[in-house]
């Protein structure tokens, strides 16, 4: 057979090894399920690239390797070996073809890359807040409805329009397989169809300070009819003028975010100090002084956040814009409900309440 039982035991080879490289590449970069309509095409091109990748990598190293013991010079063969001046032909093919391949691929992601981004009529929009280190999620359709979790129906398209309150982050669900940045005074997109019931949690994908990697998010995708009856159960909640200042001052703990930073459970390693039997305590501050934790230390804290920090925490970790923040919740509240509340005040009345 001459030569051509070399090239049909390379292409063997090469089929053979392309397979096994392949399940290598499943076993060790296994994706999570995919549970969105755009995680579809985005798994289709990951694919294509392990079949390529699997298949250049065993063309290059069967055809060395076979040449390596194949041809191997032979004992007592000392004569040089035959001159080679190359193959035009085949130097073209090689550069052509992966040329090709390239600009194929390029294509195909821009076409793929429109096809997600592009809107749709039925879409349902959802406001995305986030902040050092916690997600905030509105639901202008619904009544403004707020949640610290995303709920999604089935099947839904959505549009989320996302908002930075600080520092870049990057709002990111592995199962949903698209992401976006957040960025300071700007709103991004990003366009989600959900297409698998179950619970999932949002990640930041930004390196955005201390606590970044507890910087999650519950994601639930429910049916249609739970998730109307979860908005009928938000929109349910009593008005702000009929709850006390402490029950007003958890929603405020997990809507303005202290939740990513202070929890309520005495577990230590956190960005900011437990709130934990915090009110009342002494605590020692990082210029040697002791303060006691009572409503002027709190309300300092919350508008002037580095002038009095807590020994073993540090500056410029909690936002400098609360004051805004408060003030513009508090006028709209008043528009709303015609009530005046202070919404520190409610905070503080939820920490006493918080005894070890």
């Amino acid at each position: 057979m001459g030569k051509a039982k070399h090239y049909i035991a390379v292409t063997i080879l090469t089929i053979f090894f392309t397979f096994v490289i392949r399940g290598i590449l499943i076993y060790l970069y296994r994706l999570p399920v995919a549970a969105s309509a755009q995680a579809v095409p985005i798994d289709t091109m990951f694919n294509a690239h392990f079949w390529l990748i699997s298949f250049l990598f065993s063309l290059i190293m069967v055809f060395m390797l076979y040449s390596v013991v194949v041809f191997k010079r032979k004992e007592g063969d000392d004569e040089p070996g035959p001159y080679v001046h190359g193959h035009t032909g085949l130097e073209i093919l090689w550069t052509v073809i992966p040329v090709i391949v390239v600009l194929g691929f390029g294509y195909w992601g821009v076409i793929m890359l429109n096809a997600l981004t592009a809107e749709n009529p039925d879409e349902m929009t959802i406001k995305v807040y986030g902040q050092q280190w916690s997600w905030q999620f509105e639901y202008p359709e619904q009544e403004d409805v707020t949640s610290p979790t995303l709920v999604l129906p089935i099947d839904q398209p959505i549009l989320l329009d996302m908002e930075s309150r600080d520092v870049l982050h990057s709002f990111w669900i592995p199962e949903f397989r698209v992401k976006e940045d957040l960025i300071p005074d700007t709103t991004t997109h990003l366009r989600i169809t959900p297409t698998k019931l179950g619970d999932y949690k949002v990640r930041c994908a930004e390196i955005c300070g201390f606590d970044h990697a507890n910087m999650l998010a519950d994601v639930s995708v429910v049916s249609q009819t739970d998730f109307d009856a979860w908005i009928a159960e938000r929109l349910d909640v009593p008005a702000y003028g009929d709850m006390t200042e402490a029950e007003r001052g958890e929603i405020w703990h997990t809507d303005f975010g202290c939740a990513g930073c202070h929890n309520v459970t005495g577990d230590p390693g956190g960005a900011g100090p437990t709130w934990l039997g915090a009110y009342g305590n002494e605590e020692l501050l990082t210029d040697g002084t002791t303060i006691t934790v009572d409503d002027a230390y709190i309300r300092k804290s919350i508008l002037d956040p580095n002038a009095q920090i807590v020994s073993g925490f540090n500056e410029g970790i909690m936002p400098q814009n609360y004051d805004e923040r408060i003030s513009t919740k508090e006028a709209e509240i008043l528009a709303s409900e015609g009530i005046e509340i202070d919404i520190i005040a409610d905070l503080i009345s939820f920490m006493r309440t918080l005894e070890e």
